[in-house]
C-alpha cells in the first residue's frame, strides 16, 4: 500500500468497525475490488485477537491493511502494528508536535522509541534478527495522520513535512464539525481546508486520501488529487443491502 501510494496510485479501500466479522473481510476481499482496509479502533474498540483475524483475512486476497487509533496511547499503536497491520492512523491530530509524537510512537529508533518486542506478527514472531526487524519496520511502516480539526488544517503544512507521514487522511465528518458546518461537507470553508490539504500534501511530496460519503464527493476529491479513497464500510453495506431489499420486495412486504 505504502509502495503504490507512493507510486502514485490510486486505491479503494473499505473500514471495518462496528458490525466487524473476519466473513465481512473475506467477502468484500473475493469481490476483487479493494486494494486494502482500514480498521477502526478509534470507535469500535477492537481487541487483538480482531485485529489479527482482520488483517489474516485481508492477506487471503492480498489486501494490506491499517488501523486507525486515538493519538492517546502509546500502547495502542504498537499493540496494532505487533497484530499485522501495515501502518496506523492517528484520528483528531491538532497539531504538528502532536503528530510527530505518533510518529515517534510508530518508529523504532534512530527515528522514533517505540517499544522494541519482535515476538509478533510484524517481527515474523521472533524469527528475525532484531536490526534486520527495526530497519524493515522503520521503512515500510505506514503512518497517517487525519486531517480534521482546526488546529491541524492550520498547520497542515507542517504536519505533512514530518518525516515518517506517510498519507494526510481527511475525516469529512469530524472537519466539517470543526469548522462549525456539521454534514455540510462541501461548504466553501470545508472545500478551503481540502485544498490546503491537496496543497501540502504536493509541496512535500505526500499522498492524501478521505472518507468519500457519496459519489459526488469522491469525484470532487478525486479531482483535487485524493489517491485514496474510503467510500465503503460494513455498517453502510448492511445499511445499503437492507434498503435494497426493501425495496424489491416493496410489493410483498
Amino acid at each position: 500500500m505504502k509502495e503504490r501510494l507512493s507510486a502514485g496510485e490510486r486505491l479503494n479501500v473499505f473500514a471495518v468497525g462496528r458490525m466487524f466479522h473476519p466473513n465481512v473481510v473475506h467477502y468484500l476481499g473475493s469481490t476483487g475490488e479493494f486494494d486494502g482496509l482500514w480498521i477502526d479502533v478509534e470507535h469500535a474498540g477492537f481487541t487483538v485477537a480482531e485485529i489479527e483475524s482482520a488483517v489474516t483475512a485481508g492477506r487471503v486476497y492480498g489486501l494490506e491493511s491499517f488501523a486507525r487509533v486515538p493519538p492517546t496511547d502509546y500502547a495502542i499503536v504498537t499493540r496494532c502494528l505487533e497484530s499485522g497491520v501495515s501502518g496506523v492512523m492517528a484520528a483528531q491530530i491538532g497539531s504538528a508536535v502532536q503528530a510527530e509524537e505518533f510518529v515517534s510512537w510508530a518508529k523504532f529508533h534512530p527515528r522514533g522509541r517505540r517499544g522494541l518486542n519482535p515476538l509478533g506478527h510484524d517481527g515474523r514472531f521472533g524469527t528475525d534478527p532484531l536490526s534486520d526487524f527495526t530497519a524493515r519496520s522503520n521503512r515500510d511502516s505506514f503512518v497517517a495522520i487525519q486531517i480534521e480539526t482546526t488546529g491541524a488544517v492550520e498547520e497542515v503544512d507542517d504536519i505533512a513535512s514530518i518525516d515518517g507521514v506517510d498519507l494526510l487522511f481527511i475525516g469529512p465528518s469530524d472537519l466539517s464539525q470543526a469548522l462549525g458546518v456539521v454534514g455540510d461537507f462541501t461548504h466553501p470553508s470545508c472545500l478551503e481546508a481540502i485544498d490546503r490539504v491537496a496543497a501540502a500534501s504536493v509541496e512535500h511530496g505526500k499522498r492524501w486520501g478521505a472518507v468519500t460519503p457519496n459519489p459526488e464527493y469522491a469525484a470532487l476529491l478525486i479531482e483535487k488529487g485524493c489517491t485514496l479513497v474510503s467510500a465503503v464500510n460494513d455498517v453502510k453495506l448492511v445499511s445499503a443491502g437492507f434498503a435494497a431489499m426493501r425495496a424489491s420486495f416493496a410489493d410483498v412486504w
